[in-house]
């Protein structure tokens, strides 16, 4: 192992020459105060002026990225790390298990069949575009396991195209079926028939907010624009659907949320007396404060819901079956199976019911500070029967099990070290084990050790943060770099870092701080970071990079901050509050105008989580962080880089052109300010050599502007 160098290992200050870049954008009154946009022009990707500066840019990341010696060598090592494919949790259907699964050295995920003992791919997007720029969005088999819907998009751009394949031949049987993007689909039984949510030609387009959406009913070989439209007209345009049916046809069940907020509408149908295309559907929750997700079973009982409503850190409850009562039956009140547990926040369940077990299960994941947690629960009475041991302190994702009664469960397992893996567990042996379909990885332990730290934020609050480094312990100052996220209730659960494995054998260390605006310790805790509290997700992670200062994990000037999307605004308002503090500063597909973040990419849809600048009280806390508006010339800027996606459309990447002008104007010259744009790709999914690329030139960058020394045997 290669130890960390002196400070003077750092390179030496360089001068460099920017782009021109005129002021030029206008000063407007909002609210009564005046609001700078210099950079305006560059919003628009299509204008000569932006081409002609986007272009400038690239060279001068090509120079910046000649500098860094370990960049080929970390390339090869992430190739290696992501090569060794891996698998999905298996959707059991008619006796054969859907599953996505990457070949060892393939560079996307494919459909698999696993039936009978034997796997075989059903759909592998590199066969349609050898390219690796269409990727496999989603999939759903219908209830008899003879038919898929599967979604591809092109280019990163997440515009779905739906199309049915057969599932023995492979075969498109039924579409296109276009302006789909991750559309839940909800099959009735018999295969021919589905519910799924479609937005408007573009005709329809709201201010901002993208096509509005409609849940459809399609029938196999009928074209898609004769679809029997059944839920969304007359409703908000920034609503997102979801729909799902029960295996036995029975039920149907839609819901509804304003863009990315916490709530939910539901309401139920049954479909025995009225059809598939007339469905009467009740509310089962309307204007209630939480987010519900119903878990549809075969047969008369009642409703399983996993819900936040009266319960932040989440909790099971069961509802009456029959909608078509006429009195909305969420006046009537739901019982509760498995209560709210302190110190724990509610991730998923599944129902385990078949003959061979004595009584019928619940399969309950929760996490506690974050690590997963796997309990078993009488499925009648809530009561805790036992618990499920895991590999180690990792995350449990894709909880499957049969929907016809069964005791079999799958889900996937990862950890900060573990690539991942996909686990049966049998609840009448209660055996668990790697699932003979999947590609079991071994923990690459060597040289990297993981705790969790605990750090107090300005206001006392304790935020948790894992850290991972040579010793487990802080030995001595070492170059670091912090990340997080801090946004819309999601959670920086363990999960497989293959760019922190070569940074911390070589001597460095990755830590990743849980701030409030995510899911780490429940609904209250995204809650206070979000809107007019977004501050204390940056006070909290401000109080991450002074513990690694303080307890002797990092130095000032050695520490770099890593984010992407919500977590590129998080760095970039690390950046701009302290430029001081770091070396280094990475931003991924950012959100950093905040005053006009509504009107462009997915901005409309997350005004419940940010704010609107159309509301005074609002646009103050917005313009009071925004990364973009508090750029201050002469401040002393570290190194930043600036990565963006030219198929991004969740996060233009004007917010990061605009940003990149206003700091290369601002600083003084000594520290880089780099945009690299990257070509054919979007915010998802993307081929696996498109991942080891951007993780090698992140971590390249971080080690020569950190002063880390990577050995050539990564």
């Amino acid at each position: 192992m290669t130890q960390s160098p002196p400070r003077d290992a750092r390179p030496a200050a360089a001068s460099y020459t920017y782009p021109p870049a005129p002021r030029s954008g206008p000063v407007e009154i909002v609210h009564g105060q005046p609001v700078a946009d210099p950079y305006r022009w560059l919003e628009d990707p299509r204008d000569p002026a932006t081409a002609a500066w986007c272009a400038a840019q690239d060279l001068l990341y090509a120079e910046e990225e000649a500098r860094w010696p370990a960049r080929e060598a970390l390339f090869a090592r992430m190739t290696e790390l992501l090569a060794g494919g891996g698998s999905r949790p298996p959707v059991a259907r008619g006796g054969r298990e859907f599953h996505t699964r990457r070949e060892p050295g393939r560079e996307l995920a494919a459909l698999a069949v696993r039936e009978a003992g034997r796997t075989r791919t059903l759909l592998d997007p590199l066969d349609a575009d050898p390219s690796g720029t269409t990727v496999l969005d989603a999939w759903e088999p219908s209830w008899e396991g003879d038919h898929v819907a599967v979604q591809l998009s092109s280019g990163g751009t997440e515009h779905s195209v739906l199309r049915v394949l057969d599932a023995v031949t492979g075969e498109t049987v039924d579409g296109p079926v276009d302006r789909v993007r991750r559309s839940p689909v909800a099959w009735l039984p018999g295969g021919r028939a589905f519910y799924y949510v479609r937005r408007l030609p573009s005709g329809h387009k709201a201010a901002g907010a993208g096509p509005c959406r409609r849940v459809y009913l399609h029938r196999l070989g009928t074209p898609a624009d004769e679809d029997v439209e059944i839920f969304g007209a007359g409703r908000s345009d920034t609503q997102y659907y979801t729909v799902a049916t029960a295996p036995d046809g029975r039920l149907l069940v839609v819901g509804a949320s304003e863009g990315t907020s916490p709530h939910t509408d539901l309401w139920t149908a049954d479909l025995t007396g009225t059809g598939p295309a007339r469905p009467d559907l009740r509310r089962l929750q309307h204007a209630v404060d939480g987010h519900t997700a119903v878990r549809l079973r075969p047969g008369a009982g009642p409703l399983l819901l996993r819900t936040t409503v009266g319960a932040p850190r989440g909790r099971i409850a069961a509802a009456p079956h029959d909608a078509a009562d006429p009195c909305p039956s969420d006046r009537r009140p739901w019982r509760t199976l498995v209560a709210e547990q302190p110190g724990t926040v509610l991730q998923d369940f599944a129902v385990l019911d078949g003959p061979a077990l004595d009584r019928p299960l619940l399969a309950v994941v929760r996490t506690r500070h974050a690590v997963g947690e796997l309990t078993l629960h009488d499925a009648r009475t809530g009561a805790r029967t036992g618990t499920v041991p895991l590999p180690g302190r990792g995350t449990i994702t894709s909880l499957t099990a049969r929907q016809e009664p069964g005791h079999e469960l799958w889900f996937a397992y990862t950890d900060h070290i573990t690539p991942t893996v996909v686990l049966h567990y049998d609840a009448v042996t209660g055996h668990l084990s790697p699932w003979p379909g999947g590609s079991p990885e071994a923990a690459l332990t060597e040289g990297v050790h993981v705790t969790q730290e605990v750090v107090r934020s300005r206001d006392g609050t304790e935020v948790r943060m894992f850290v991972m480094s040579p010793t487990g312990h802080p030995d001595r100052p070492r170059p670091a770099v912090l990340t997080g996220y801090g946004g819309f209730g999601a959670s920086m659960t363990p999960g497989f870092t293959p760019q922190a494995m070569p940074w911390v054998r070589a001597g460095g260390v990755y830590a990743v701080a849980c701030v409030r605006g995510g899911g780490e310790e429940g609904e209250e805790w995204h809650r206070a970071g979000r809107r007019e509290h977004k501050h204390n997700t940056f006070d909290d992670f401000d109080a991450a990079a002074d513990h690694l200062f303080r307890d002797g994990w990092a130095a000032p000037g050695r520490l770099g901050v890593l984010g992407s999307s919500n977590g590129g605004l998080l760095a970039a308002a690390a950046l701009t509050r302290r430029p001081e503090t770091y070396g280094a500063v990475v931003c991924a597909a950012p959100l950093l105008d905040m005053v006009r973040y509504e009107l462009s990419g997915m901005g409309a849809s997350w005004r419940d989580e940010y704010g609107s600048a159309a509301d005074p009280a609002q646009f103050a806390h917005l313009h009071s962080y925004s990364p973009y508006h508090q750029v201050r010339e002469g401040a002393p800027y570290p190194a930043v880089l600036l990565a963006v996606f030219d198929g991004d459309t969740r996060v233009d990447p004007a917010h990061a052109r605009k940003m990149c002008a206003a700091l290369q104007w601002a600083g003084n010259g000594h520290a880089p300010v780099v945009l690299r744009t990257e070509r054919g790709v979007g915010h998802g999914a993307r081929a696996s050599s498109r991942s080891a690329r951007l993780y090698a030139d992140v971590m390249a960058f971080f080690a020569y502007h950190l002063g880390l020394r990577l050995p050539g045997d990564l």
